[in-house]
């Protein structure tokens, strides 16, 4: 009996040393992938290194998971007839603009190379004469939502990250439902990861209306997704190819003020003007990956899908470029446009962000925005919805205070909007929080504004909430935080890069 046990042993012991010697020789290969072969910052790459290297088995499963590119896949394909229209009218204008033969009006013209930038990166046209409705409150937006979705005549396209199995999610799947019933093309995308807990017949009274629901990167088994990381964190609604919202809202009791967190302050916009085309084309470029046994194919702008004659009573004035980023593409252009509007800033800066974790040229181009004399000011939660993303927060923050940067909590419930002022002309408002994950690792949409007009209201209704729902953060009161919230900010920053 005893050698039988041991050979037991022996053979347990052979057969740890084995996978223990796999498990190392993976995690060689991983680190030399990463260092080498991926294209990081070298923040992050130092991080997944450590994390490899000190948690073997644990940090590559974890690496698998959520460290890992997708643009080198190749799996999503911009080459739609809708986005090479685009592209060609985008270079166009790259080239007009760099020749000084683009028109733009007088205070417009200072952004001329962020204008170019998106342009170059992201294919973003620059439409103008649109016009621009600002909603910050959720009863308020998903009024003018659900009207929106009232007036369909031919389609609607809704692409959202969550949306939840609730009164005001029930509400908008029978609208949708109805209007599908009335003949209107409904088609909705929704990520996976943010209707995970929505159940399986939710979209059935859709469905069976006629609609046509799709997942996002479906967690057909979600414990072996590798793609779990990487969200679809776009929320938007285009009707009929002429209207069009965009911003922070997702869909759900919640974001109407009905949740846990309390009152909920987002930014979102209606769009009316060209600047939808680029919505329809960003949603079409996304309903052609999800749903490939249902393309939408537009081969020319004569469709329904595009139509010329319904802008004809657009009465705005705002240029407008739409961006889009995600882990798909190398190209950051939603960062690369918050880097150069900073870049542009000579009087202020003001962002509201949930979520803020800069890399290093972000945070040192926000810090020689202050030291130059911009206002820069910063507005985040005074409370936690993921606490290691609350505590970096602060840990960020805390660095540009002693630059002269001024940070504040919002008091009045949970601020989810992701937008920015500069010099109250520049604006950005959409889904790209301030923060590294959605300038990697989430697909996401963002409007770039350019407006004396709407600035100017934007800047009014930044500082007069600092003085109603804000809490200013002084670089004393941070000074004499205690040594437990030091460790919490430290041990949050420490995994900032992969946050």
């Amino acid at each position: 009996m005893y050698p039988m046990i041991d050979l037991l042993s022996v053979i347990f012991g052979e057969l740890m040393w084995f996978f223990q010697v796999i498990v190392v020789l993976m995690d060689i290969a991983a680190c030399i992938v990463v260092i080498f072969l991926e294209r990081r910052s070298p923040q992050a790459a130092l991080t997944w290194v450590m994390v490899m290297i000190f948690l073997p088995f644990f940090g590559l499963v974890m690496y698998l998971f959520f460290g890992r590119h997708l643009y080198g896949s190749h799996i999503f394909s911009k080459k739609t007839q809708a986005d090479l229209m685009l592209a060609a009218q985008a270079e166009e204008q790259f080239h007009k603009i760099t020749e000084n033969a683009l028109e733009l009006a007088p205070n417009i013209s200072r952004f001329d190379s962020t204008i170019a930038l998106l342009l170059s990166l992201d294919n973003a046209v620059l439409t103008r004469n649109n016009e621009i409705t600002l909603y910050t409150d959720g009863e308020m937006k998903f009024e003018a939502f659900k009207e929106a979705i009232r007036g369909a005549k031919h389609h609607i396209h809704l692409e959202y990250f969550i949306i939840r199995d609730d009164e005001l999610g029930n509400q908008i799947i029978e609208l949708l439902a109805e209007k599908a019933a009335q003949g209107v093309e409904v088609r909705a995308i929704f990520d996976a990861a943010g209707t995970f807990s929505v159940k399986k017949d939710f979209f059935t009274p859709l469905k069976k209306a006629g609609g046509d629901v799709r997942i996002f990167f479906p967690l057909k088994v979600s414990f072996l997704n590798t793609r779990l990381h990487f969200r679809n964190h776009r929320k938007i609604l285009v009707v009929d190819g002429t209207i069009g919202f965009i911003g922070g809202f997702n869909i759900g009791d919640e974001y109407l003020g009905k949740g846990p967190m309390g009152y909920w302050r987002d930014t979102h916009l209606r769009l009316h003007g060209k600047a939808v085309i680029a919505l329809q084309t960003r949603f079409i470029m996304d309903w052609n990956y999800a749903a490939k046994d249902a393309q939408i194919s537009v081969e020319d702008r004569d469709t329904p899908y595009y139509p010329e004659e319904g802008f004809r009573d657009v009465a705005g004035h705002s240029y407008i470029q739409i961006a889009s980023s995600g882990p798909d593409s190398a190209e950051k252009a939603i960062y690369s446009g918050y880097l150069s509007l900073i870049g542009h800033a000579k009087e202020s800066i003001y962002i509201h962000t949930p979520y803020f974790i800069p890399d290093d040229p972000m945070l040192t181009e926000l810090i020689l925005a202050a030291r130059s004399g911009v206002d820069v000011r910063i507005v985040i939660p005074c409370k936690p919805d993921h606490p290691f993303v609350y505590w970096a927060n602060h840990a960020y923050l805390g660095d540009l205070l002693a630059a002269g940067v001024r940070g504040y909590t919002y008091n009045d419930g949970f601020i989810h909007s992701k937008a920015g002022v500069f010099d109250g002309i520049g604006t950005t408002i959409g889904t790209a929080n301030w923060d590294i994950r959605s300038f990697k690792l989430n697909f996401e949409t963002n409007a770039f504004v350019y407006d004396l007009e709407f600035g100017k209201k934007m800047n009014e209704l930044f500082l007069a909430e600092l003085e109603t729902n804000c809490t200013e953060i002084t670089l004393e009161e941070y000074n004499q935080r205690s040594v437990y919230v030091r460790i919490k900010e430290g041990i949050s920053r420490l995994f900032s890069p992969i946050l």
